[in-house]
């Protein structure tokens, strides 16, 4: 007997790992395209949006509850055109109706279901719906058949509900400019902000859910370097520790999981998302470079080599994500029994193992044992009766051997698109990782991932956004532009090499051109020449990512002192006196941006380094924190430099050279480690 033939509809033309996820359901979808549009006018039916991603636990639940059931697939086809969207393809799209979610249920995430007029106007949302009704939620068939009726029978209340919240999504995207500008009083005011939602027994801000903020983290040290405030580095310590140790860090294989459903780090939503590693293992790099503990660098380098072993792609892209589940199950990959330990161990090892990571017969998430650490190694090795240089190497022994066996597991899906903001992200994690660790691994991967990037998504038009199985489509947005400008700089500062610079100077150009609002100020997320949707919104928030705009301020400050060209600058400032009134209200929010307002308002020191890449010289550039500053290098003196401040820069001696200048003042060129350390004012 024959297997009943799998339907396909138009989502099986597509390179998004999401969308082909649904490339076989029921529903007769559309990606976002003028034909559903058209169709959605031509037939006179409304148009359900569903907008989710890849790693997304709950939209694979809805796939398999609503979207492969026959019946509801019916309802769907017979009364509205159906398309589907990958969020993080489309951030534009998403940004749009996740604004009209929010403001009209009070809340947003993923899946998310809206229902527009066919001219793309949002009428009705929410985001996750079940079979049947449950959770104190209607069932989605009933949503389906409400919302038709409504639409049918009500349609001059739709519309005008729909005008008057297309009116208030578009006031959203209005922002007031500060002309008092900022300063150390709204940074303080950042600061207190932190303190007073610091939590003291667990780290982090705030309870459950609790999510890595490694933006506003790094605001945290930036300010701790100009205050000396000790607060502030106990409370990043603190926090830093505790994920680390928890379960939303992969204790086996390294990086990070998401974010954890509870406030102590234990319980994650288990997927893995490619801006997470990027930010925290960059991070992570500056409070080792700040602190000089060896944990540190072991978190980045686990972290860093997860990123190469399972999210790089051949030609040097990085993958977007892997999933929470495995073989239906969320967690299943990543969870052990004392039993499966010792199927692997041997029992004294087993034991050990057990009693450090928290793993017991009961386990701590749904009968199995995420893996965590609790106590210190004394304390491990003295409750076991054993010497904590055995402890040590039993845990480190029993690791590897746990991590090869776990391989033989089913893997949780990766989700293997090449994003370019995220890719600019990780591409500044490597490139620091390379110069602060001095790896020429990591090196490499950056320089694989930069030239992959400027090959195949960067065309004569303009940046593109996503690329896959060869493939590169889709206009990209400010973010794009930004953190891959972002990632340029630094690969610049770690290897000297000044195509990567130059790049991303013409990235900025390019940016400053096509998104920024000549009327009010600050970057649209689309560019000028992009598909026109009902709003051109901008972006401020420093979520899971960056904003453009935030990245934008970051990288155009760092340019204008680079090319000693004021004209970055302005554009900067204007970001950021456009986000200060915001920051005074939410600083959570914009941990990217006030970072850029602590470089914004700090003494910055310009490095220039002609000559050979000295050992020594790297090495304090390595071993110190200095997140106000540019480097700049060259093998040789070049008078006719595009950059000013290599003009006239000679080695003295013959030797390599520093030169370090701060506020339009530069000191006496150094050509040894002791000249260097004074010039930075460091003992």
């Amino acid at each position: 007997m024959q297997s009943p033939k799998r339907s396909t509809n138009r989502l099986a033309n597509e390179t998004s790992p999401y969308l082909l996820q649904h490339a076989h359901n029921p529903v007769d979808w559309y990606p976002w395209s003028e034909e559903a549009f058209a169709k959605a006018k031509s037939e006179d039916k409304p148009v359900l949006l569903s907008i989710g991603y890849s790693a997304c636990h709950w939209c694979h639940v809805m796939e398999r509850e609503s979207f492969e059931d026959e019946k509801i697939a019916s309802i769907m086809n017979e009364r509205f055109v159906n398309i589907k969207v990958d969020m993080e393809e489309r951030p534009d799209v998403d940004k749009i109706y996740m604004n009209f979610v929010q403001m009209t249920t009070g809340s947003g995430g993923w899946p998310m279901t809206v229902f527009l007029t066919p001219d793309q106007k949002p009428f009705f949302g929410g985001t996750y719906f079940p079979p049947q009704p449950r959770f104190n939620l209607p069932s989605f068939e009933q949503i389906l058949v409400s919302v038709s009726s409504a639409y049918a029978d009500n349609r001059e209340e739709v519309l005008r509900s729909a005008n008057d919240i297309l009116g208030e999504i578009r006031r959203i995207a209005i922002a007031e400019s500060d002309q008092a500008g900022f300063g150390e009083d709204l940074l303080e005011t950042a600061y207190l902000s932190f303190e007073r939602s610091f939590d003291r027994r667990n780290g982090g801000f705030g309870g459950a859910p609790k999510f890595p903020a490694p933006m506003s983290l790094e605001f945290l040290l930036r300010y701790f370097k100009r205050t000396s405030d000790d607060r502030a580095a106990e409370i990043v310590i603190e926090t830093c520790r505790k994920m680390a140790f928890g379960g939303i860090f992969d204790q086996l294989g390294g990086g990070f999981h998401r974010y954890t459903v509870d406030a102590n780090w234990l319980t994650p939503h288990f997927e893995k998302m490619l801006y997470d590693n990027a930010q925290l293992a960059r991070f992570y790099l500056h409070l080792y470079q700040l602190t000089g503990d060896e944990f540190y660098e072991r978190i980045v380098r686990e972290t860093l080599d997860y990123v190469l072993r399972e999210m790089t792609d051949a030609k040097g892209g990085f993958y977007s994500a892997q999933d929470a589940d495995s073989e239906g199950v969320e967690g299943k990959f990543f969870v052990w029994t004392p039993a499966e330990i010792r199927e692997v161990l041997d029992q004294d090892a087993a034991d050990a193992f057990c009693a450090f990571y928290d793993v017991t017969e009961q386990g701590n998430f749904e009968g199995k044992s995420i893996l965590r650490v609790t106590k210190s190694i004394a304390g491990t090795a003295d409750a076991l009766g054993i010497a904590e240089e055995e402890l040590a190497s039993v845990l480190e022994e029993g690791r590897k051997k746990l991590f090869s066996h776990r391989e033989s597991r089913v893997k949780p899906f990766r989700d293997e698109k090449v994003l370019t903001a995220w890719n600019g992200l990780m591409l500044a994690a490597f490139a620091e990782a390379a110069m602060i660790l001095r790896d020429d691994k990591y090196m490499q991967a950056a320089r694989n991932n930069a030239d992959f990037l400027l090959e195949e998504l960067r065309t004569e038009d303009g940046l593109l956004r996503t690329w896959k199985d060869g493939k590169a489509k889709l206009q990209a947005y400010v973010e794009d532009y930004s953190n891959l400008a972002d990632g340029l700089i630094e690969l610049y500062q770690a290897s000297g090499e000044d195509s990567y610079l130059f790049a991303a100077r013409e990235l900025s150009d390019e940016m400053i051109a096509s998104f920024w609002d000549e009327e009010s100020g600050g970057l649209f997320f689309t560019a000028s020449d992009h598909e026109e949707l009902i709003v051109r919104t901008k972006d401020f928030n420093d979520n899971a990512t960056p904003s453009g705009n935030s990245a934008a301020a970051d990288v155009l400050l760092r340019l204008s002192r680079i090319f000693s060209d004021q004209k970055y600058e302005r554009f900067a400032m204007g970001i950021l006196r456009l986000v200060a009134p915001m920051v005074r209200r939410y600083p959570g929010a914009f941990g990217r941006a006030i970072s850029a307002m602590e470089f914004a308002i700090g003494d910055v020191k310009e490095i220039v380094i002609i000559g050979s890449r000295s050992g020594e010289f790297e090495n304090i550039l390595a071993e110190n924190y200095f997140p106000l500053k540019v480097v700049l290098r060259a093998a040789e003196p070049d008078t006719g430099s595009a950059l000013s401040l290599l003009q006239g820069r000679d080695r003295v001696d013959g030797k390599t050279t520093v030169y370090v200048c701060e506020n339009g003042t530069c000191r006496l060129p150094a050509t040894d480690k002791a000249g260097m350390k004074k010039q930075l004012g460091i003992g």
